[in-house]
């Protein structure tokens, strides 16, 4: 995956917190929007922005997590997947890591 793909946000070192979105999606704005004013930070991908080769291989990423490719897809230091807009499930795995 191509880091210049690869968008962070700055906020409060919550362990690695991956979203994978896509740049129309209403959920996936509302996921942004939730982390933002949980002041976290977070790295994104609005995955229908890349080209074919990245977007297949991004694809591949979130399929180990989430089978059914669905968006938004958040993935917690490598250990934890919230998908779809679940801002509950988001705020109490938020608030637990590190």
């Amino acid at each position: 995956m191509a880091d210049h793909n690869l968008k962070h946000i700055d906020g409060d070192d919550r362990g690695r917190i991956m979203l994978y979105a896509l740049s129309t999606c209403m959920w996936c704005r509302k996921t942004r929007q939730l982390l933002g004013d949980l002041g976290v930070a977070y790295d994104m991908i609005d995955v229908d922005l890349l080209e074919k080769q990245e977007r297949e291989e991004v694809t591949e990423d979130i399929k180990k997590w989430n089978p059914d490719c669905t968006f938004p897809t958040v993935v917690i230091n490598n250990d934890k997947c919230i998908i779809g807009y679940n801002p509950d499930e988001l705020q109490a795995e938020l608030q637990t890591a590190r």
